[in-house]
This record gives C-alpha cells, structure tokens and sequence, in this order.
C-alpha cells in the first residue's frame, strides 16, 4: 500500500470515529466480510485490522477479504469504509446455512415467505421494500395490514418461481432449509437464508438483516431492547442449580403432530435452556420428532408446555379460548399421563406459536420463565412485553387485553 493509500484510510478513519453506532452486543462473530477483527459490528477496528493484515503484522482473519475476492488489498479497505458508512454496492455475509451470499446494494425490492421474516423487515421499518408475499403472510390481515395486501406468490414452503421472477425482486428471504432448490430456479434473484428463529442466533440474523437492508440503527434498537429481557432472564436462570430446574415436555400440536416434540438444537431446545427448564428430549437427535406415549411417561416431566399451530385456533385473530382450552384439556384427559407431575401439579400450558416465532419469542420467553421459575420471576410482565413489541416495533393497533388468545391458562393478574 503506497504512503498516499494509509492517509486517505487514516483522513477516512478519522471521520468515521464519530459516526460508527456503538454496537448491541459482543457475544457473537458477527458473519459480515469485512468484519475483519471478529466482533459484532463493521466498524474502524477492522479498518486497522485490515490493514495491519496487508502489512503482514497480522494473521488473516476469516472475514478480512471484505471484497470476497481471494485477495486482502486495498480494495478490501475500501469495501470496508463503504459498508461503515451504508454506501457500499455489494456485501458479502454468512447465511444461516453456513454459506457466503452475495447481495446487490441497495436492495429495493424484497419478496418475504415467512412470519419471522415479515415480522422483521416490518420491524425494521423496511415494509415498503416489498413487493410479494406468501399466501400465508397475505393472511396475517392484524400484524401486517400492508404486506397481507401484495401479491402472493404461491406457499412459504412451495413459492412459484414464474410469480417470483414477474416481481422483479433483488431478493427472496426464507428459512436456511425450507425452498430447497429455489436458488437455481431464479438464478436472477439472491435467495437470502436468515432464520431469525433461534435464540441462539437470532440476534446475529436481525444485525445481517439491518446491514443488508441499510436499517442499521434500527436493528441495534430492537436488539437492545430484546436483550434486556432475555438477558437479565439468562442471567437470573444460569445461577439456577441443575436439580432445581424441571423437566419440561415440549409438545406440538395440533393433532397431525400429535406427541411430536422438539429435541436437541431446536429453537424449542435453546428456548427451555435459556428460561432455566431442561428439555426432557434434549438428547433426541432430530430437532422434531414424533414420541411414543410411553416415553413420555418415563420422562414423566415437571412441566408441559403445548405449542399449538395457527392451524388451531390461537393468535392474534382468535378471541375465544375454546381452541386452546380443548388442547390441554385433549391431553390431561389421556389416562395414560394422569399420573404424570405436570398434570398432577397443573402445570400443563397452551401457548400460541404466534408469540414462539421469530422475533416474537421474547414474549414466548417471558412466559416460559414464569411458568418454570414462578417466584423467580414474580415480577416479569409478558403481557406488558408484547403490548410494547406491538406498538413500539409493530405501529399496530392491537388491544390484547381485549383481543386475541396467546396462553391458556391465562396469567392472573397482579
């Protein structure tokens, strides 16, 4: 690098000193090229890491090549002063899957397929980027009153290429394993893979999505506030000793999953962890997977927790308890499991999978821990958490002191 180069970076390094957000957490790598030093954030210190790499004071680090060009040069450097400042044309960044992905900037015109992904470009307050939907999220009339009236383009899990490709999208967001295939049927699209559903990464996916949506600022805004709940109720639960934590049975319906539960590394999995339970099926490999009753009864858990589909009656568009009371009265009237500490101890709950995805699960959260830590969490408030969610990241009109079934029983009010 010529003696020109390093004062155009240091003149360029000085000004971003003052501009660079600090950043929501370090807790993770974050999977962006150009996050050279390995934190959270592309900020100046991959600047100075870059260049020290160049003049071979440093080893290579696996996101130095912001370029993603085989190379660590100069263009690196600049490639990475762009992405600070929002004004670069490319990024490259790690999907869900593990897999570099190359998106064209500015992304303008976006198709989502899934709730989680919805849920966070609304958020993100990026819902006029969209263009088309999936006809499950065109039904989502109460939480996406914009993005429920664009064209639909066919299933989250069966999307049509031809209805994709005439909405001339930069990109299709969708799950890491859902849509298998959907790359080469719109080769003219960037397929984008970000969960945005597990605990354990779920805020790495919503930073990815700030930076590739240029909503920076605003990811670092949820993101703070998710981790206010989630963190202090990491916290408290680590300190828990293991014989003081239930058994908890994890179980999905409705009756087509019937005695289906979720094992290891499913979001089900990190989710019992992080609220102080141990998932009685943590060492089932398969992160679904159906049960037989017996086993059930040999695990024989302290607390069950039911996750019922949009398909039964629960959610946002649902007032009455009917549904969701059928649900748990459907499994504490088995004969088999009324022996069992759950039922014994009534301490069987229903639970929308509205409130369990995507960036709605710190309310699913907030639940669980009063649920399995009752007096630790006294004073945890999920309803007040998702009043908040609604009208401070959602800008929804939404009364759930009036409206909607979300847990079954309900809380008592305090």
């Amino acid at each position: 690098m010529t003696g020109n180069c390093f004062f155009l970076v240091l003149v360029i390094t000085a000004i971003l000193l003052g501009s660079v957000p600090a950043s929501a957490s370090e807790e993770y790598a974050l999977g962006i090229f150009g996050n050279a030093n390995g934190d959270d954030t592309v900020d100046m210190q991959d600047l100075e890491c870059i260049e020290s790499i160049i003049l071979g004071l440093d080893d290579q680090t696996q996101f130095a090549d912001a370029k993603y060009d085989g190379e660590i040069d100069i263009f690196d450097v600049t490639q990475t002063e762009l992405t600070i400042l929002g004004k670069e044309k490319k990024l490259t960044f790690i999907d869900s899957r593990g897999e570099a992905v190359t998106v064209n900037k500015p992304v303008e015109r976006i198709i989502a397929l899934s709730d989680p992904h919805a849920d966070a470009i609304r958020m993100l307050e990026a819902e006029n980027k969209v263009v088309g939907v999936s006809s499950g999220l065109a039904a989502e009339k109460i939480l996406l009153p914009v993005m429920s009236e664009l064209p639909v383009i066919g299933t989250s899990s069966k999307p049509d290429p031809e209805a994709i490709l005439s909405l001339t999208p930069d990109i299709v967001i969708t799950y890491e394993t859902w849509n298998v295939g959907l790359e080469e049927q719109i080769p003219e699209v960037t397929v984008v893979r970000l969960d945005i559903s597990k605990p354990e990464s779920i805020m790495e996916d919503l930073t990815k999505l700030g930076y590739i949506l240029d909503k920076r600022e605003k990811a670092e805004e949820f993101i703070d506030w998710y981790e206010s709940y989630t963190e202090d109720i990491r916290t408290h639960t680590e300190e828990i000793p293991v014989e003081d934590k239930p058994g908890v049975y994890l179980g999905l319906y409705p009756n087509i999953w019937k005695d289906k539960t979720m094992g290891t590394d499913s979001s089900g999995d990190m989710q019992c962890t992080l609220t102080g339970g141990i998932n009685v099926a943590g060492d089932l490999v398969k992160s679904s997977t159906s049960v037989d009753p017996e086993w059930i009864i040999e695990q024989n858990p302290d607390v069950v927790v039911l996750i019922v589909t949009s398909k039964a009656p629960s959610g946002y568009g649902v007032d009455d308890t009917a549904g969701v009371r059928a649900v748990l009265d459907e499994f504490t009237d088995r004969p088999e499991f009324h022996n069992l500490e759950a039922v014994k101890n009534e301490r069987v709950y229903v639970i929308a999978s509205d409130t369990r995805c995507g960036i709605q699960m710190v309310i699913s959260t907030a639940y669980w821990a009063k649920w399995f830590h009752p007096q630790l969490f006294a004073d945890l408030k999920p309803e007040e958490i998702q009043k908040e969610y609604l009208t401070r990241f959602q800008r929804v009109d939404y009364d759930i002191d009036e409206h909607g079934i979300f847990v079954y029983p309900a809380l008592e009010k305090s």
